[in-house]
């Protein structure tokens, strides 16, 4: 199984910089990665740096914790993919979730969608450990109805990552119209395996390297 298309090699600590980068960007060209995942200041430099390459360049948005205004995330979108981003990795409004405002979520996804006018892929987070089975359901069909093309466990910022089981409950509600993205804690080939089996289609993991080497 050739995982490597599956990675999304990420580095999103705050005190990243250049030279973790530069050294982020080698080592997805070198392993063949899907996508780098960085924070939106570093989208200009890793779009240099790939360019001519098949690897994407994918950034955060009201990240990491998703309580960003509506309009504060589109604008994070709009400036991001005008400086090339390829894919948008959004975290939902969790709170107005589990209080049962569907339609701020549901909205807050929409816009980040439109924003990207068809130029980039938007993956929603979720943050699976902070909400019930039942908001994971109601989470996946949201962005479902508002146009995302993935969503997204995990933050990595948060109480918890990424589990075989909510990838599979995940995958079962978005079936074939959403990809599924597994993040955080995916750290060994044999975790990143269990994922892929139970639906994902890419992993965001910073052990992309240990992942393909074994």
């Amino acid at each position: 199984m050739d995982i490597s298309k599956a990675i999304d090699h990420t580095l999103l600590k705050p005190d990243a910089g250049k030279a973790g980068i530069r050294k982020l960007c080698n080592e997805a060209v070198q392993y063949g990665f899907k996508a780098v995942c960085v924070n939106p200041s570093h989208v200009v430099l890793c779009k240099e740096l790939l360019k001519g390459t098949d690897v994407k360049v994918a950034t955060v948005v009201g990240f990491p914790l998703g309580a960003n205004t509506t309009e504060t995330k589109v604008f994070e979108t709009k400036d991001s993919v005008l400086k090339g981003a390829d894919e948008i990795d959004m975290v939902i409004n969790i709170g107005a979730l589990k209080e049962g405002d569907y339609k701020l979520v549901e909205d807050d996804i929409k816009a980040v969608v439109d924003a990207c006018r068809g130029q980039a892929i938007v993956k929603v987070i979720i943050e699976t450990c902070l909400l019930t089975d039942e908001e994971k359901r109601k989470a996946c069909e949201l962005s479902k109805s508002a146009g995302a093309h993935f969503v997204k466990t995990s933050t990595g910022f948060s109480t918890g990552g990424a589990t075989v089981e909510d990838v599979a409950l995940m995958k079962s509600v978005v079936g074939d119209n959403l990809e599924v993205k597994a993040s955080g804690g995916v750290r060994d080939r044999e975790t990143a395996i269990k994922m892929i089996e139970a639906g994902a289609t890419r992993i965001g993991t910073s052990s992309g390297i240990k992942i393909i080497e074994g």
